[in-house]
Protein backbone atom coordinates (compact mmCIF):
# COMPACT_ATOMS: atom_id res chain seq x y z
CA UNK A 1 0.00 0.00 0.00
CA UNK A 2 3.35 2.30 0.28
CA UNK A 3 3.52 5.02 -2.43
CA UNK A 4 7.00 6.76 -3.77
CA UNK A 5 6.74 10.38 -3.06
CA UNK A 6 6.28 11.41 -6.13
CA UNK A 7 3.52 9.38 -7.24
CA UNK A 8 1.48 10.93 -3.74
CA UNK A 9 2.61 14.46 -5.04
CA UNK A 10 0.90 13.30 -8.37
CA UNK A 11 -1.96 12.36 -7.28
CA UNK A 12 -2.49 14.99 -4.67
CA UNK A 13 -2.20 17.16 -8.01
CA UNK A 14 -4.87 15.17 -9.36
CA UNK A 15 -6.99 15.51 -6.47
CA UNK A 16 -6.45 19.18 -6.64
CA UNK A 17 -7.54 19.47 -10.37
CA UNK A 18 -10.58 17.87 -8.93
CA UNK A 19 -11.30 20.02 -6.68
CA UNK A 20 -11.01 23.00 -9.01
CA UNK A 21 -13.00 21.27 -11.56
CA UNK A 22 -15.96 20.95 -8.57
CA UNK A 23 -15.43 24.60 -7.78
CA UNK A 24 -16.36 25.50 -11.88
CA UNK A 25 -19.15 23.16 -12.40
CA UNK A 26 -20.31 24.04 -9.17
CA UNK A 27 -20.92 27.76 -10.44
CA UNK A 28 -23.48 27.12 -12.50
CA UNK A 29 -26.53 25.06 -12.39
CA UNK A 30 -26.52 23.08 -15.42
CA UNK A 31 -23.12 21.77 -14.71
CA UNK A 32 -23.56 21.46 -10.52
CA UNK A 33 -23.77 17.61 -10.85
CA UNK A 34 -20.60 17.02 -12.42
CA UNK A 35 -19.21 19.54 -10.17
CA UNK A 36 -20.20 17.01 -7.43
CA UNK A 37 -18.67 14.06 -9.03
CA UNK A 38 -15.46 16.06 -9.71
CA UNK A 39 -15.60 16.97 -5.45
CA UNK A 40 -16.45 13.38 -4.30
CA UNK A 41 -13.88 11.82 -6.93
CA UNK A 42 -10.96 14.00 -5.42
CA UNK A 43 -11.74 13.91 -1.91
CA UNK A 44 -11.45 10.14 -2.60
CA UNK A 45 -8.07 10.34 -4.26
CA UNK A 46 -7.16 12.66 -1.60
CA UNK A 47 -7.91 9.99 1.20
CA UNK A 48 -6.66 7.08 -0.22
CA UNK A 49 -3.71 8.39 -0.76
CA UNK A 50 -2.98 10.05 2.83
CA UNK A 51 -4.07 6.92 4.16
CA UNK A 52 -1.02 5.26 1.61
CA UNK A 53 1.46 8.30 2.57
CA UNK A 54 0.85 7.40 6.77
CA UNK A 55 1.84 3.60 5.86
CA UNK A 56 5.17 4.96 4.35
CA UNK A 57 5.96 7.18 6.78
CA UNK A 58 5.24 5.44 9.67
CA UNK A 59 4.39 1.78 9.04
CA UNK A 60 5.66 0.28 12.52
CA UNK A 61 2.05 2.57 13.82
CA UNK A 62 0.08 2.78 10.55
CA UNK A 63 -1.41 -0.44 11.20
CA UNK A 64 -2.70 -0.22 14.60
CA UNK A 65 -4.02 3.32 13.67
CA UNK A 66 -5.82 2.19 10.13
CA UNK A 67 -9.20 1.05 12.65
CA UNK A 68 -9.01 4.30 14.16
CA UNK A 69 -8.90 5.51 10.50
CA UNK A 70 -11.79 3.13 8.88
CA UNK A 71 -14.32 3.58 11.83
CA UNK A 72 -14.13 7.64 11.92
CA UNK A 73 -14.18 7.05 7.58
CA UNK A 74 -17.73 4.90 8.87
CA UNK A 75 -19.06 6.65 11.13
CA UNK A 76 -18.56 10.06 9.95
CA UNK A 77 -19.14 8.98 6.24
CA UNK A 78 -22.25 7.14 7.21
CA UNK A 79 -23.67 10.05 9.47
CA UNK A 80 -23.24 12.67 6.34
CA UNK A 81 -25.07 10.26 4.17
CA UNK A 82 -27.99 9.77 6.55
CA UNK A 83 -28.41 13.68 7.03
CA UNK A 84 -27.76 14.47 3.46
CA UNK A 85 -30.95 11.60 2.72
CA UNK A 86 -33.24 12.98 5.31
CA UNK A 87 -32.70 17.14 5.43
CA UNK A 88 -35.01 19.11 3.64
CA UNK A 89 -33.99 22.02 1.28
CA UNK A 90 -35.12 24.84 4.26
CA UNK A 91 -33.08 23.18 6.33
CA UNK A 92 -30.34 22.80 3.89
CA UNK A 93 -28.63 26.12 5.75
CA UNK A 94 -28.82 24.65 9.31
CA UNK A 95 -26.60 21.58 7.81
CA UNK A 96 -24.16 23.72 6.28
CA UNK A 97 -23.86 25.65 9.22
CA UNK A 98 -23.45 22.61 11.25
CA UNK A 99 -20.76 21.26 8.81
CA UNK A 100 -18.84 24.31 9.04
CA UNK A 101 -18.84 24.01 13.13
CA UNK A 102 -17.50 20.63 12.14
CA UNK A 103 -14.22 21.84 10.12
CA UNK A 104 -13.73 24.31 12.86
CA UNK A 105 -13.44 21.86 15.70
CA UNK A 106 -11.26 19.32 13.58
CA UNK A 107 -9.08 22.26 13.17
CA UNK A 108 -8.66 22.40 16.52
CA UNK A 109 -8.56 19.22 17.47
CA UNK A 110 -5.50 18.84 15.09
CA UNK A 111 -3.79 21.65 16.03
CA UNK A 112 -4.09 20.38 19.98
CA UNK A 113 -2.90 17.41 18.84
CA UNK A 114 -0.20 19.10 17.04
CA UNK A 115 0.82 20.37 20.12
CA UNK A 116 0.55 17.79 22.45
CA UNK A 117 3.00 15.47 20.14
CA UNK A 118 4.50 16.85 16.93
CA UNK A 119 6.77 14.20 16.60
CA UNK A 120 3.75 12.11 15.99
CA UNK A 121 2.98 14.28 12.54
CA UNK A 122 6.70 14.20 11.78
CA UNK A 123 6.89 17.90 12.43
CA UNK A 124 9.72 17.23 15.20
CA UNK A 125 11.97 14.56 16.54
CA UNK A 126 10.53 13.23 19.78
CA UNK A 127 11.69 15.85 22.61
CA UNK A 128 12.71 18.56 19.85
CA UNK A 129 10.99 21.96 20.27
CA UNK A 130 7.92 22.94 17.43
CA UNK A 131 9.91 24.84 14.86
CA UNK A 132 8.16 28.80 15.50
CA UNK A 133 7.44 28.84 11.64
CA UNK A 134 4.97 25.79 12.71
CA UNK A 135 4.04 28.10 15.76
CA UNK A 136 2.52 30.35 13.62
CA UNK A 137 0.62 28.20 11.46
CA UNK A 138 -1.23 26.20 14.57
CA UNK A 139 -1.68 29.51 16.15
CA UNK A 140 -3.85 30.80 12.50
CA UNK A 141 -5.10 27.29 12.29
CA UNK A 142 -6.57 26.97 15.68
CA UNK A 143 -7.93 30.77 16.52
CA UNK A 144 -9.55 30.65 12.56
CA UNK A 145 -10.72 26.88 13.51
CA UNK A 146 -12.31 27.75 17.05
CA UNK A 147 -13.96 31.39 15.85
CA UNK A 148 -15.62 29.03 13.00
CA UNK A 149 -16.68 26.39 15.13
CA UNK A 150 -18.63 28.75 17.63
CA UNK A 151 -19.87 30.86 15.04
CA UNK A 152 -21.24 28.42 13.40
CA UNK A 153 -22.61 26.93 16.28
CA UNK A 154 -24.38 30.39 16.70
CA UNK A 155 -25.45 30.72 12.87
CA UNK A 156 -27.21 27.53 13.14
CA UNK A 157 -29.23 28.54 16.15
CA UNK A 158 -30.24 31.38 13.94
CA UNK A 159 -30.91 29.57 10.99
CA UNK A 160 -32.77 26.93 12.53
CA UNK A 161 -35.13 29.86 14.71
CA UNK A 162 -36.76 26.56 16.97
CA UNK A 163 -34.31 27.35 19.94
CA UNK A 164 -35.89 29.70 22.73
CA UNK A 165 -32.10 30.75 23.81
CA UNK A 166 -31.79 34.29 23.22
CA UNK A 167 -28.45 34.21 21.26
CA UNK A 168 -30.43 31.93 18.74
CA UNK A 169 -32.63 34.02 17.59
CA UNK A 170 -32.60 35.79 14.73
CA UNK A 171 -32.78 39.50 16.42
CA UNK A 172 -29.49 40.95 16.94
CA UNK A 173 -28.02 40.65 19.90
CA UNK A 174 -26.03 44.37 21.07
CA UNK A 175 -25.01 46.32 23.62
CA UNK A 176 -22.60 49.26 24.36
CA UNK A 177 -19.14 48.79 24.44
CA UNK A 178 -19.85 45.47 21.99
CA UNK A 179 -16.81 46.58 19.63
CA UNK A 180 -14.67 47.42 22.07
CA UNK A 181 -15.16 44.34 23.62
CA UNK A 182 -14.36 42.46 20.66
CA UNK A 183 -11.13 44.69 19.91
CA UNK A 184 -9.70 43.80 23.76
CA UNK A 185 -10.44 39.93 23.24
CA UNK A 186 -8.62 39.97 19.51
CA UNK A 187 -5.57 41.78 21.21
CA UNK A 188 -5.91 39.00 24.23
CA UNK A 189 -5.71 36.36 21.73
CA UNK A 190 -2.92 37.77 19.83
CA UNK A 191 -1.08 38.15 23.37
CA UNK A 192 -1.93 35.06 23.92
CA UNK A 193 -0.44 33.94 20.38
CA UNK A 194 2.72 35.24 20.86
CA UNK A 195 3.17 33.99 24.27
CA UNK A 196 2.69 30.48 22.40
CA UNK A 197 5.18 31.87 19.91
CA UNK A 198 7.76 32.38 22.23
CA UNK A 199 7.15 29.68 25.22
CA UNK A 200 6.00 26.77 23.21
CA UNK A 201 3.71 26.69 26.47
CA UNK A 202 0.21 25.41 27.23
CA UNK A 203 -0.70 28.43 29.07
CA UNK A 204 -1.13 30.62 26.39
CA UNK A 205 -2.51 28.04 23.95
CA UNK A 206 -4.92 27.03 26.15
CA UNK A 207 -6.41 30.76 26.40
CA UNK A 208 -6.17 31.80 22.87
CA UNK A 209 -8.08 29.11 22.05
CA UNK A 210 -10.85 29.85 24.44
CA UNK A 211 -10.45 33.44 23.97
CA UNK A 212 -11.08 32.42 20.24
CA UNK A 213 -14.58 30.42 20.83
CA UNK A 214 -15.59 33.36 22.40
CA UNK A 215 -15.40 35.71 19.71
CA UNK A 216 -16.92 33.13 17.53
CA UNK A 217 -20.09 33.84 19.71
CA UNK A 218 -19.66 37.76 19.97
CA UNK A 219 -18.67 38.26 15.85
CA UNK A 220 -22.10 36.17 15.12
CA UNK A 221 -24.36 37.14 17.74
CA UNK A 222 -24.93 41.35 16.34
CA UNK A 223 -26.11 39.57 12.62
CA UNK A 224 -29.86 39.72 12.59
CA UNK A 225 -31.63 37.26 10.30
CA UNK A 226 -31.63 39.24 7.45
CA UNK A 227 -28.02 38.57 7.07
CA UNK A 228 -27.62 35.07 7.42
CA UNK A 229 -26.96 34.35 3.86
CA UNK A 230 -23.55 36.47 3.91
CA UNK A 231 -22.91 34.42 7.49
CA UNK A 232 -23.12 31.27 5.70
CA UNK A 233 -20.62 31.94 3.13
CA UNK A 234 -18.33 33.74 5.08
CA UNK A 235 -17.87 31.11 7.64
CA UNK A 236 -17.63 28.73 4.93
CA UNK A 237 -14.55 30.99 3.64
CA UNK A 238 -12.96 30.52 7.61
CA UNK A 239 -13.74 27.15 7.53
CA UNK A 240 -11.12 26.77 4.42
CA UNK A 241 -8.50 28.99 5.85
CA UNK A 242 -8.70 27.07 9.20
CA UNK A 243 -7.93 24.17 6.93
CA UNK A 244 -5.04 25.75 5.19
CA UNK A 245 -3.44 27.14 8.42
CA UNK A 246 -3.53 23.31 9.57
CA UNK A 247 -2.34 22.07 6.41
CA UNK A 248 0.98 24.20 6.79
CA UNK A 249 1.39 22.84 10.47
CA UNK A 250 1.10 19.13 8.97
CA UNK A 251 3.02 19.79 5.73
CA UNK A 252 0.08 18.48 3.51
CA UNK A 253 0.01 19.89 0.73
CA UNK A 254 -3.27 18.12 -0.50
CA UNK A 255 -5.03 20.04 2.72
CA UNK A 256 -3.28 23.53 1.95
CA UNK A 257 -4.83 23.74 -1.59
CA UNK A 258 -8.43 22.26 -0.65
CA UNK A 259 -8.22 25.03 2.20
CA UNK A 260 -7.53 27.67 0.24
CA UNK A 261 -9.84 26.62 -2.51
CA UNK A 262 -12.72 26.85 -0.24
CA UNK A 263 -11.17 30.04 1.71
CA UNK A 264 -10.69 32.04 -1.50
CA UNK A 265 -14.38 30.88 -2.97
CA UNK A 266 -15.75 31.49 0.12
CA UNK A 267 -14.54 35.17 0.43
CA UNK A 268 -15.45 36.09 -3.24
CA UNK A 269 -18.79 34.40 -2.36
CA UNK A 270 -18.88 36.62 0.75
CA UNK A 271 -18.61 39.64 -1.60
CA UNK A 272 -21.24 38.98 -3.93
CA UNK A 273 -23.72 38.31 -0.90
CA UNK A 274 -22.22 41.84 0.43
CA UNK A 275 -22.96 43.62 -3.02
CA UNK A 276 -26.44 42.13 -3.07
CA UNK A 277 -27.35 43.64 0.33
CA UNK A 278 -25.53 46.80 0.19
CA UNK A 279 -22.72 45.63 3.10
CA UNK A 280 -19.86 46.49 3.72
CA UNK A 281 -17.42 43.41 2.67
CA UNK A 282 -14.77 44.60 5.98
CA UNK A 283 -17.58 44.91 8.62
CA UNK A 284 -19.14 41.10 7.43
CA UNK A 285 -14.92 40.23 8.18
CA UNK A 286 -15.23 41.73 11.46
CA UNK A 287 -18.54 41.06 12.74
CA UNK A 288 -19.53 44.92 12.79
CA UNK A 289 -22.61 44.53 10.32
CA UNK A 290 -25.87 42.70 11.26
CA UNK A 291 -27.82 45.56 12.88
CA UNK A 292 -30.56 45.43 10.54
CA UNK A 293 -34.16 47.41 11.90
CA UNK A 294 -36.18 45.41 13.98
CA UNK A 295 -39.70 44.37 13.82
CA UNK A 296 -40.68 47.20 15.15
CA UNK A 297 -39.33 49.30 12.66
CA UNK A 298 -41.38 48.10 9.87
CA UNK A 299 -44.35 49.99 10.66
CA UNK A 300 -46.77 47.91 12.99
CA UNK A 301 -49.76 49.17 11.18
CA UNK A 302 -49.03 46.90 7.75
CA UNK A 303 -52.30 44.88 8.74
CA UNK A 304 -54.59 48.17 8.93
CA UNK A 305 -53.55 49.22 5.59
CA UNK A 306 -56.14 48.33 2.43
CA UNK A 307 -54.62 46.07 -0.02
CA UNK A 308 -55.74 44.34 -3.00
CA UNK A 309 -56.48 40.69 -2.43
CA UNK A 310 -57.94 38.22 -4.77
CA UNK A 311 -58.59 34.26 -4.78
CA UNK A 312 -55.97 31.53 -6.98
CA UNK A 313 -58.52 31.64 -9.89
CA UNK A 314 -58.33 35.37 -10.18
CA UNK A 315 -54.41 35.20 -10.36
CA UNK A 316 -54.31 31.90 -12.60
CA UNK A 317 -56.89 34.31 -15.42
CA UNK A 318 -54.33 37.44 -15.29
CA UNK A 319 -51.74 34.63 -15.79
CA UNK A 320 -53.51 33.01 -18.44
CA UNK A 321 -54.08 36.41 -20.08
CA UNK A 322 -50.88 37.26 -20.08
CA UNK A 323 -47.81 37.05 -22.72
CA UNK A 324 -45.08 37.52 -20.53
CA UNK A 325 -44.65 36.58 -17.00
CA UNK A 326 -41.55 36.63 -15.05
CA UNK A 327 -41.78 34.57 -11.34
CA UNK A 328 -39.95 35.44 -7.96
CA UNK A 329 -39.00 33.20 -5.53
CA UNK A 330 -38.54 33.50 -2.11
CA UNK A 331 -37.96 31.61 0.97
CA UNK A 332 -41.93 30.94 1.78
CA UNK A 333 -41.75 28.68 -1.73
CA UNK A 334 -39.34 26.67 0.10
CA UNK A 335 -40.82 26.37 3.49
CA UNK A 336 -44.20 25.15 1.68
CA UNK A 337 -42.26 23.19 -1.20
CA UNK A 338 -44.14 24.60 -3.58
CA UNK A 339 -41.01 24.00 -6.36
CA UNK A 340 -43.28 21.22 -8.09
CA UNK A 341 -46.61 22.09 -8.23
CA UNK A 342 -44.99 25.59 -9.42
CA UNK A 343 -43.29 23.53 -12.52
CA UNK A 344 -46.83 22.35 -13.35
CA UNK A 345 -48.11 25.94 -13.36
CA UNK A 346 -45.70 27.37 -15.75
CA UNK A 347 -45.51 23.93 -17.80
CA UNK A 348 -49.31 24.98 -18.55
CA UNK A 349 -48.70 28.70 -19.07
CA UNK A 350 -46.09 27.74 -21.81
CA UNK A 351 -48.47 25.34 -23.78
CA UNK A 352 -50.28 28.56 -23.73
CA UNK A 353 -47.69 30.81 -25.74
CA UNK A 354 -46.80 32.74 -22.35
CA UNK A 355 -43.28 33.42 -22.01
CA UNK A 356 -41.85 32.76 -18.83
CA UNK A 357 -39.15 33.32 -16.83
CA UNK A 358 -37.88 33.06 -13.34
CA UNK A 359 -35.58 35.80 -11.44
CA UNK A 360 -33.48 34.98 -8.78
CA UNK A 361 -32.00 37.31 -6.24
CA UNK A 362 -28.70 36.33 -4.83
CA UNK A 363 -29.57 36.23 -1.00
CA UNK A 364 -33.45 34.57 -2.37
CA UNK A 365 -34.30 32.49 0.68
CA UNK A 366 -31.48 31.42 3.65
CA UNK A 367 -28.27 30.59 1.84
CA UNK A 368 -26.62 31.28 -1.37
CA UNK A 369 -28.15 29.41 -4.25
CA UNK A 370 -30.91 28.18 -2.55
CA UNK A 371 -33.52 29.10 -5.24
CA UNK A 372 -31.62 27.56 -7.76
CA UNK A 373 -31.35 24.08 -6.15
CA UNK A 374 -35.00 24.34 -5.47
CA UNK A 375 -35.57 25.11 -9.17
CA UNK A 376 -33.19 22.52 -10.26
CA UNK A 377 -35.11 19.74 -7.84
CA UNK A 378 -38.21 20.48 -9.76
CA UNK A 379 -36.66 20.44 -13.07
CA UNK A 380 -36.92 23.93 -14.13
CA UNK A 381 -35.03 24.38 -17.26
CA UNK A 382 -32.16 26.49 -16.54
CA UNK A 383 -32.44 28.55 -19.31
CA UNK A 384 -35.52 29.85 -18.12
CA UNK A 385 -33.99 30.77 -14.75
CA UNK A 386 -32.25 34.30 -14.86
CA UNK A 387 -30.45 36.53 -12.39
CA UNK A 388 -30.98 39.47 -10.87
CA UNK A 389 -28.35 42.01 -13.54
CA UNK A 390 -29.86 39.45 -16.22
CA UNK A 391 -33.60 40.12 -15.39
CA UNK A 392 -34.34 43.37 -13.76
CA UNK A 393 -34.37 45.34 -17.11
CA UNK A 394 -37.18 43.28 -18.45
CA UNK A 395 -39.47 44.06 -15.90
CA UNK A 396 -41.44 47.28 -16.92
CA UNK A 397 -42.01 45.53 -20.30
CA UNK A 398 -43.55 42.08 -18.31
CA UNK A 399 -47.32 41.82 -18.11
CA UNK A 400 -47.36 39.75 -14.56
CA UNK A 401 -45.25 39.09 -12.25
CA UNK A 402 -45.69 36.16 -9.44
CA UNK A 403 -44.10 36.94 -6.24
CA UNK A 404 -44.18 33.68 -4.42
CA UNK A 405 -42.69 34.01 -0.83
CA UNK A 406 -40.07 36.43 -1.11
CA UNK A 407 -40.61 40.14 0.60
CA UNK A 408 -36.95 42.19 0.97
CA UNK A 409 -35.34 41.51 -2.29
CA UNK A 410 -38.33 43.16 -3.81
CA UNK A 411 -38.85 46.12 -1.53
CA UNK A 412 -39.22 49.40 -3.44
CA UNK A 413 -38.02 50.98 -0.41
CA UNK A 414 -34.40 50.10 -1.47
CA UNK A 415 -34.70 53.08 -3.96
CA UNK A 416 -35.63 55.40 -1.04
CA UNK A 417 -32.80 57.47 0.50
CA UNK A 418 -34.36 57.46 4.09
CA UNK A 419 -35.04 53.51 4.16
CA UNK A 420 -32.77 52.04 6.12
CA UNK A 421 -32.00 48.98 3.30
CA UNK A 422 -31.46 51.73 0.76
CA UNK A 423 -29.27 51.23 -2.02
CA UNK A 424 -29.65 47.67 -1.51
CA UNK A 425 -30.25 45.58 -5.07
CA UNK A 426 -33.87 44.45 -5.70
CA UNK A 427 -35.50 42.84 -8.25
CA UNK A 428 -37.46 45.39 -9.59
CA UNK A 429 -41.00 43.67 -9.75
CA UNK A 430 -43.08 47.11 -8.75
CA UNK A 431 -42.15 48.14 -12.33
CA UNK A 432 -44.41 45.39 -13.90
CA UNK A 433 -47.72 45.86 -15.40
CA UNK A 434 -49.56 43.72 -13.01
CA UNK A 435 -47.68 42.00 -9.92
CA UNK A 436 -49.33 38.97 -8.05
CA UNK A 437 -47.67 38.20 -4.84
CA UNK A 438 -48.67 35.36 -2.29
CA UNK A 439 -48.15 35.60 1.32
CA UNK A 440 -49.14 33.61 4.31
CA UNK A 441 -50.03 37.07 6.07
CA UNK A 442 -49.06 40.37 5.65
CA UNK A 443 -45.95 40.44 8.21
CA UNK A 444 -42.51 41.82 7.53
CA UNK A 445 -39.60 40.24 6.34
CA UNK A 446 -36.18 39.40 7.90
CA UNK A 447 -35.56 42.93 7.07
CA UNK A 448 -38.43 44.16 9.46
CA UNK A 449 -39.81 46.58 6.86
CA UNK A 450 -43.23 47.04 5.48
CA UNK A 451 -43.30 46.24 1.59
CA UNK A 452 -44.76 49.19 -0.06
CA UNK A 453 -45.44 46.72 -3.49
CA UNK A 454 -47.81 44.93 -1.27
CA UNK A 455 -49.87 48.28 -1.73
CA UNK A 456 -49.49 49.39 -4.61
CA UNK A 457 -52.83 50.10 -7.29
CA UNK A 458 -51.26 47.20 -9.44
CA UNK A 459 -50.43 44.91 -6.78
CA UNK A 460 -53.09 41.87 -5.95
CA UNK A 461 -52.91 40.05 -2.69
CA UNK A 462 -53.34 36.08 -2.65
CA UNK A 463 -52.75 34.89 0.63
CA UNK A 464 -52.31 31.45 2.20
CA UNK A 465 -49.85 28.44 1.65
CA UNK A 466 -47.55 29.01 -1.58
CA UNK A 467 -48.42 24.98 -1.87
CA UNK A 468 -52.07 24.71 -1.71
CA UNK A 469 -51.90 28.54 -3.42
CA UNK A 470 -50.29 26.99 -6.42
CA UNK A 471 -52.15 24.17 -6.87
CA UNK A 472 -55.04 26.00 -7.03
CA UNK A 473 -53.95 27.88 -9.76
CA UNK A 474 -52.65 24.85 -11.57
CA UNK A 475 -56.49 23.75 -11.34
CA UNK A 476 -57.69 26.78 -12.66
CA UNK A 477 -55.42 27.66 -15.73
CA UNK A 478 -57.70 25.85 -18.10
Amino acid sequence: MTLSLNTVVLLYLVASICFIQALKGLSHPASSRQGNVFGMAGMTIAVLTTIALIFKLAPETAAGGLGYVLAGLVLGGGAGAVMAKRVEMTKMPELVAFMHSMIGLAAVCIAVACVAEPWAFNIVAKGEPIPYGNRIELFIGTFVGAITFSGSVIAFGKLSGKYKFRLFQGAPVVFKGQHMLNLALALGMLGCGIGFFITQSWTPFVLMTLIAFALGVLIIIPIGGADMPVVVSMLNSYSGWAAAGIGFSLNNSMLIIAGSLVGSSGAILSYIMCKAMNRSFFNVLLGGFGNAPSAAAGGGSAEQRPVRSGSPDDAAFLLSQAETVIIVPGYGLAVARAQHPLKELTDKLIERGVTVKYAIHPVAGRMPGHMNVLLAEAEVPYDQVFEMEDVNSEFGDTDVVLVLGANDVVNPAAKDPKSPIAGMPILEAYKARQIIVNKRSMASGYAGLDNELFYMDRTMMVFGDAKKVVEDMVKAVE
